[in-house]
């Protein structure tokens, strides 16, 4: 009977020990690497979108236009921030897709010398890029 008890109470331990395991190794960890792959094709859409405002915006006047990116990625929100990729000389800029610890950064495609981007939102927020010559 003790014998019976002791290696129940080590099977328990172990299967307790073994669940508080699980939820990192097997959930989070794939969950994680999917959410990287998916920031970074929502960069890669958004720096395509920028870009191609670029390349049509006009002299004189104003463009704007509306971009669809996924609500949220493995269930849970996410961020966009664009803005300086090397601070010290504000030439080079990323689109960076982040939430929580997990962050990507895309290359704003070689306009950031010419033209300064600047801007952020959710996933959830006003997904719209616009562009003034005037500046805003």
């Amino acid at each position: 009977m003790i014998e019976y008890v002791m290696v129940s109470g080590v099977v328990m331990c172990l299967l307790m020990v073994m669940l508080l395991l699980v939820n990192s190794t097997i959930m989070e960890g794939p969950a994680n690497r999917l959410s990287y792959v998916a920031f970074t094709d929502v960069g890669n859409g958004i720096s395509t979108r920028i870009v191609d405002v670029y390349a049509i915006a006009p002299r004189d006047g104003e463009l704007s236009t509306r971009m669809e990116i996924p609500p949220d990625i493995a269930g849970k929100v996410y961020y966009i921030e664009i803005g300086s990729g090397d601070a010290a000389s504000g030439v080079n800029q990323d689109v960076t897709v982040y939430r929580d610890s997990l962050s990507t950064k895309v290359a704003l495609a070689g306009i950031g010398a010419s033209k300064g981007v600047v801007g952020n939102t959710s996933s959830r927020g006003m997904k719209r890029i616009s562009y003034s010559s005037k500046g805003y």
